[in-house]
């Protein structure tokens, strides 16, 4: 078996069992998309280990970037890995994957749900989505990489009113 077919492979499988689901769209209301998870651990602030399906999980969330405070600290990293430390340690989540489930380094690329939505109108992805969160309190900037862009349009207008508001690390923004 070829190296380039055998990921595509363990994909396909992963997706047939429920492990990995489909990134459809997040108009949708049967919320097939969405795979419940237990968050075992963070890493920092956009980064969590989970238990998805069975499968203990490196999720990295899609869209945001948070300082670094692991190998080297930056300003506000540990700040931002304590946000979400509070938001998630020990907790039952939803997690949505989009385009493309995997980042280079094999971890899973999800969308973080607090609680699982029922439409993702505006309003729920504000309430109850740790990307959004992060984005709307200043903890993370605005971070994308196509085709992974389901909600680019929204995160780019809660990143400006974070920064207009001066929320998180916007506050000594100059």
């Amino acid at each position: 078996m070829h190296a380039r077919t055998r990921p595509a492979l363990i994909l396909l499988v992963l997706m047939l069992s429920g492990t990995i689901t489909c990134g459809c769209s997040p108009d949708s209301d049967s919320g097939d998309e969405l795979t419940p998870a237990v968050v075992l651990r963070v890493v920092d602030g956009d980064t969590a280990v989970m238990l998805v399906g069975g499968t203990k999980e490196r999720v990295r969330f899609i869209g945001v970037d948070t300082p670094e405070s692991t190998r080297e600290i930056e300003p506000f990293g540990e700040e931002a890995s304590d946000y979400t430390r509070q938001a998630l340690d020990g907790r039952n989540v939803w997690i949505e994957t989009d385009a493309e489930p995997r980042d280079r380094y094999d971890r899973l690329l999800a969308y973080v749900w607090l609680e699982r939505p029922d439409d993702r109108s505006d309003a729920e992805v504000r309430a109850k989505q740790l990307n959004a969160l992060l984005l709307l309190d200043g903890y993370a900037n605005m971070s994308t990489y196509p085709p992974n862009v389901r909600y680019v349009d929204s995160y780019r207008i809660y990143q400006r009113e974070a920064r207009e508001a001066k929320r998180g690390s916007w506050a000594n923004d100059r």
